[in-house]
């Protein structure tokens, strides 16, 4: 038990220092927190359900769009309950001990980090695409770097992140509705099928 507590330790240090040290110049992370006039005003929460290993963005009650994900391992579980974005960093460096990774193809947070208010963890891309739809993080939420970059420019610090391990009916409503159903993108009249 105690190697496995000292790894799960580990892993959250290695995810801290990403936030603590933002991987982003103080300029650079001003200007990731600064909020466009397209997404100021409105009602906006990210929801993860980790059963479904899927992400949706909800705008003002209407599903915006559903991101595919990675979700924690059994051994480094994605944590559950209601946090915040805090941070949001463009072209992340990640420090491990022994070890800074500097953006490019090699980093293994990907290309933009949304770090949650729960020290440690976030919302990332990831250098490992394959890893989408599985169980394989070390507690983060993982998007592929289209969709994150995506969702990153959606989202503000101070929105909502939900992360659920139970299915429910509202879960169920979010992430199994049918392909067909189509939702308004945000800023035009073009719908878009649920991916």
């Amino acid at each position: 038990m105690q190697p496995l507590r000292n790894r799960w330790i580990g892993t959250v240090a290695l995810v801290l220092a990403i936030t603590a040290a933002g991987g982003a110049t103080a300029e650079e992370r001003k200007t990731a927190g600064s909020a466009g006039c397209r997404v100021q005003n409105v009602n906006r929460r990210i929801i993860v359900s980790i059963p479904a290993r899927k992400l949706a963005l909800i705008e003002d009650g209407r599903i915006v769009k559903v991101y595919a994900t990675a979700v924690g391992a059994e051994k480094s579980p994605s944590p559950t309950g209601t946090f915040k974005i805090a941070t949001r960093i463009p072209n992340p460096t990640y420090y491990r001990p022994g070890a800074v990774i500097r953006p490019g193809v090699a980093n293994p947070v990907g290309t933009r980090w949304l770090g949650l208010s729960l020290k440690g963890f976030g919302i990332h891309g990831t250098n490992q695409p394959r890893s989408i739809g599985r169980a394989k993080s070390h507690g983060c939420i993982r998007l592929r770097n289209a969709d994150v970059e995506e969702l990153f420019e959606l989202v503000r610090v101070g929105d909502v992140v939900e992360i659920h391990a139970e299915r429910n009916e509202d879960l169920a409503e979010i992430f199994e509705a049918p392909a067909e159903s189509a939702h308004a993108r945000p800023g035009g009249g073009a719908t878009e099928a649920l991916d």
